[in-house]
């Protein structure tokens, strides 16, 4: 009797118990919960990404058309300057608010009433370069500051308020716009194409006697570079 529970006890102890108490119990899911884990870090990278988009593509608007890379046409201002608070007028005296200009990209005229035959040249590649760009033009706006409080020529303003993209013509001082807008060295604030961002800022002047093929670059750089933020229509 002594012997045969002895091989009991041994049987129930011996390898085949180990091996019924160890190996065959279900071990944690481990491996399943740190596959969960980074599934779950990657999927919030990625919604990161997306929502960051509209940042990079700023950057990429200041950061790679930089002067000293000389990949850009119109001198960067930098830092850009943010629209002040102007005091602004229409053609008929009523006033406007300096922030209704935000929320497009402005192509920015100035000169005075008379506008002689170079002024007229910059209004004429200012209304070309906004149809150049297609199916974007309708993110873009064309404005003429006017300096001083002369009239018109008639047929200049018909010209500059035709449809189917009239221009945006507002009178201001020119020590207001000193405040805002500034010329090349030795050269007068009317003589430049100013491009100005959706938030307001003036971010980049073109030359004297400025090429327009080479200001389209630049401008559909713009708003290409922009376009994961800023849609048609203020």
């Amino acid at each position: 009797m002594s012997g045969s529970k002895s091989s009991a006890r041994d049987a129930v102890s011996g390898p085949e118990a180990l091996s019924f108490t160890v190996h065959n119990v279900d071990a944690p899911e481990v491996d399943g919960d740190v596959q969960r884990r980074r599934s779950g870090r990657l999927k919030m990278f990625a919604v990161l990404a997306v929502c960051a988009a509209p940042v990079i593509a700023s950057y990429l608007t200041y950061f790679v058309l930089r002067p000293e890379g000389r990949s850009n046409y119109g001198t960067l201002v930098s830092p850009s300057r943010p629209l002040p608070d102007l005091n602004l007028q229409r053609l008929d005296g009523s006033e406007v608010p300096a922030r209704s200009l935000k929320g497009q990209w402005l192509l920015v005229v100035v000169g005075p009433s008379t506008c002689d035959a170079a002024c007229e040249r910059r209004l004429f590649a200012q209304r070309q370069l906004r149809e150049m760009l297609g199916r974007d033009r309708d993110r873009v706006d064309k404005v003429w500051l006017v300096t001083d409080d002369g009239p018109l020529a008639p047929a200049l303003r018909a010209a500059v308020e035709a449809a189917p993209a009239p221009s945006t013509v507002l009178r201001m001082s020119a020590a207001d716009l000193g405040r805002w807008l500034a010329p090349e060295a030795g050269h007068r604030v009317e003589e430049h194409l100013y491009i100005v961002d959706p938030m307001g800022d003036w971010m980049m002047r073109m030359p004297v006697n400025f090429e327009p093929s080479k200001v389209k670059r630049d401008l559909e750089r713009l708003v290409r570079a922009s376009a994961g933020w800023d849609k048609a229509g203020r």
